[in-house]
């Protein structure tokens, strides 16, 4: 039942605003039509019309004229009728609909989010809020039913509003964006700090394979020098044994023969060139 109401009331608008686009089309065309007969430019209606066995002269001038006023002076009735259409099309027949309750509620409800009801009875909160949406631009064409209702709804719902107010919700905001600042700068770092890990690493690697490169040819350096020793007369010095360096030792602080006074006992042999051949 509810849809066949809504297509009978869509079906009528329709029809009444064609009925006014054809009245007033016809309006204009008779009025243009008559004042270009007037002018001599088109010809009169012609209409055999007898009153009383007499023929009328002119009957369709007449029928013209006649038909010509009663449309002009209908066109002033027009503005009434599309006022009263639009009122209808507003008010839909005086009945509250979900929508405008959804939006005034929307507006009384993020008022109210901003503190600006100070009222806290009942009877005093729903009157202050009634108020407001009475005096709101985009809610005045509203029925009051649905103001009345949507300002119950909002003094109902004050404790969430108070609790969702703007200004906790702005300083929660800006918490979180604080938070969020530090964790892309504590991100900034830790990719420092891992690029500059990144770094040291392959920096130690290299260094490293530079001592090790260092190490062998140090190494093969000695061997040749090992290899090319006994050919320029020289001999590597050959630690002594363990049994010869405790008697060298006893014998440090005795007197030494006439011979042997230039020489002193070491543990090591000391290599000897070889004579020049």
């Amino acid at each position: 039942m509810q849809s066949l109401r809504i297509i009978a009331g869509f079906t009528r608008n329709i029809m009444q605003w064609g009925a006014l686009l054809v009245f007033v089309s016809a309006a204009i065309a008779l009025a243009l039509s008559t004042l270009l007969a007037a002018l001599g430019i088109l010809p009169w209606l012609e209409l055999p019309l007898s009153y009383g066995g007499a023929p009328v002269a002119d009957a369709g001038l007449y029928l013209q004229v006649g038909l010509t006023v009663l449309a002009l002076g209908l066109c002033f009735f027009l503005p009434t009728n599309l006022r009263v259409l639009r009122l209808e099309n507003s008010h839909r027949s005086f009945q509250i609909g979900m929508q405008d309750v959804a939006r005034a509620y929307a507006e009384v409800h993020a008022a109210d989010r901003r503190s600006t009801f100070q009222l806290s009875s009942e009877f005093d909160a729903v009157r202050e809020r009634l108020a407001y949406l009475r005096d709101h631009p985009d809610l005045s064409t509203l029925e009051p039913q649905v103001l009345e209702l949507a300002a119950q709804m909002s003094h109902i719902s004050r404790e969430l509003a108070t609790v969702y107010a703007d200004e906790k919700i702005d300083r929660a905001r800006s918490f979180l964006k604080e938070r969020q600042a530090e964790v892309e700068l504590f991100n900034d770092r830790l990719e420092q700090a891992k690029a500059i890990s990144n770094e040291m690493k392959h920096w130690l690697h290299g260094v490293e394979l530079e001592e090790s490169v260092a190490a062998a040819q140090l190494e093969r350096l000695r061997q040749e020098m090992f290899e090319i020793m006994p050919e320029m007369g020289t001999e590597r010095t050959v630690p002594v044994a363990p049994e010869f360096a405790e008697a060298a030792e006893r014998k440090k602080g005795e007197k030494l023969p006439e011979t042997d006074r230039t020489t002193d006992i070491d543990n090591t042999v000391v290599d000897m060139p070889k004579a020049a051949e």
